[in-house]
């Protein structure tokens, strides 16, 4: 499977990807799907701030009544063709626990390389948000923002594996 492709756009990075439709990642049916970055995330020692492109300002009108947001971002960085043929890793990189499919963890190894972070909403000023923490790299480009709705966003009643509640790092 190709690589993605950065093309500069007005908006920002676009990553051109495929989809693998089938159990063999390197041979048969891809598709193809272009995902146009609307921002890149800063961190810095009091959190982050997610900084979108001045094209989106509109697209965050009422977002501050929210206080947590889903940030959904490319692992740009880790983005190799090896890297994205891992289907098994040991979760938390602990191999004290049995490989497990990559569907099955957060780990940022895998066919498509978006990553997805919840966190707490500090504030909204003009096109940027600032917000409590993310796992991303400073420099990560955005692919979404989207607000935390509990009524649809939480399972109280949601069942894990064991793993997922022994201490370790924050990605499985």
């Amino acid at each position: 499977m190709k690589s993605p492709r950065l093309d500069q756009t007005t908006a920002g990075f676009a990553a051109l990807f495929s989809l693998a439709l089938n159990d063999r990642a390197d041979i048969l049916y891809t598709m193809s799907y272009r995902i146009h970055t609307v921002g890149t995330i800063h961190r810095d020692a009091s959190g982050a701030v997610l900084e979108l492109a001045p094209a989106y300002l509109d697209a965050l009108r009422g977002l501050a009544g929210f206080s947590h947001v889903m940030v959904i971002y490319w692992f740009d960085r880790n983005d190799t063709p090896e890297q994205r043929r891992t289907l098994l890793v040991h979760p938390r990189n602990n191999p004290g626990i049995p490989l497990t499919g990559v569907f099955a963890t957060r780990s940022p190894r895998r066919p498509n390389l978006l990553g997805i972070d919840m966190a707490r909403l500090l504030s909204v000023e003009g096109n940027r948000i600032r917000i409590d923490a993310t796992d991303a790299l400073d420099g990560t480009p955005i692919v979404d923002v989207k607000p935390y709705i509990p009524v649809s966003d939480a399972f109280p009643e949601a069942k894990v594996p064991e793993w997922v509640h022994e201490p370790g790092e924050d990605h499985g």
